[in-house]
């Protein structure tokens, strides 16, 4: 079992944008008549408009857009204008990769029409991911296409996994009060499963559970997903080698190609013995991603009252302090 995407933000500088400069005095013949003065200015006007940056009035908006910074807008517009490249990088050997859209996370992006508030939210995951800049996370979407292709992600999704082995691994329940969809991954439910024997079938099983909560995300209001992790009944010695494996991978899918699609993450009933692990590897998280994380203890009441000021308690199970019967 592993933990969800890592969660990366980012700030990024860019050139200005390029205004046409007035035609100076001394450039100007003194015996121009009105009509010449009036064209000079007209052509500067159009040069003008061409190259100032598009107002962000001119977007197709919704409430997760309108929170975009300017550097935001501006890194955006610039990836955007790489879409066609980037689809026809990604996909070699589809001749029209630059004009054929592609479904990500239920969201259609158009490579010739990418003006899209939906379109926006998703692909800013992406520049947030590789600090706004364009190029990075161009090569970040790339990889996640192909890798998206390579993996079948589609097929993963329809697959039919045993419930007796993985059941008890994860649930998705109930919403935190903003209204993000609060995902359970349950380490404990591995024991004596067999869930780690198959290791690229544990993965399989992992992708199309993190789908399944990307699933219950709109883009329009809601672009992340509150994160649970339970270590109720995990053992000192209940690692192997196969589920070391299995997290290491799982681990490294999630920060390749799911950006940015963490609001909370909260570790309960986690064992003394791993408190420690957590607190040593601190100080080589980022701020960003520790601000978003707490490490609670056991027990109904403790929980709660870490996770009931986030979470109403109608949409907490009772294991967890809320009044929920959960699962």
């Amino acid at each position: 079992m592993t933990g969800g995407p890592n969660d990366q933000s980012a700030s990024v500088s860019d050139s200005g944008p390029l205004i046409a400069p007035a035609v100076p005095e001394e450039d100007r013949h003194p015996s121009a008549g009105t009509s010449e003065h009036s064209a000079v200015a007209h052509a500067s006007a159009e040069l003008v408009q061409k190259t100032t940056p598009e107002n962000d009035n001119d977007e197709p908006q919704n409430a997760l857009t309108k929170k975009f910074t300017a550097a935001e807008w501006s890194a955006l517009r610039k990836f955007r204008s790489m879409l066609p490249a980037t689809f026809t990088e990604a996909f070699p050997d589809r001749p029209d990769a630059s004009s054929t859209s592609y479904v990500l996370w239920g969201v259609t992006i158009d490579p010739t029409k990418p003006k899209d508030a939906r379109v926006s939210v998703v692909l800013m995951k992406f520049l947030r991911a590789r600090n706004l800049n364009p190029d990075e996370a161009k090569a970040m979407f790339i990889s996640t296409l192909r890798w998206r292709q390579s993996f079948d992600v589609e097929g993963a999704i329809k697959e039919q996994y045993p419930e007796d082995v993985f059941g008890g691994l994860g649930k998705i329940f109930g919403k935190d009060k903003q209204g993000h969809p609060v995902v359970y991954n349950l380490y404990g439910g591995a024991k004596d499963t067999g869930a780690f024997n198959d290791i690229q079938r544990f993965l399989r099983w992992r992708v199309a559970f993190m789908e399944r909560s990307i699933a219950l995300l709109d883009f329009e209001t809601v672009d992340q997903a509150v994160q649970i992790h339970d270590y109720e009944g995990v053992g000192l010695f209940d690692r192997n080698e196969n589920s070391k494996r299995a997290a290491s991978e799982a681990t490294s899918i999630f920060q390749g190609h799911y950006p940015e699609l963490l609001a909370r993450k909260f570790f309960v009933n986690v064992p003394s013995f791993m408190t420690w692990i957590f607190w040593l590897f601190k100080p080589l998280i980022s701020s960003a991603t520790l601000g978003k994380m707490a490490v609670v203890g056991s027990g109904p009441r403790t929980i709660g009252a870490a996770l009931l000021p986030i979470i109403d308690e109608r949409e907490l199970p009772k294991r967890y302090g809320g009044s929920a019967e959960g699962f």
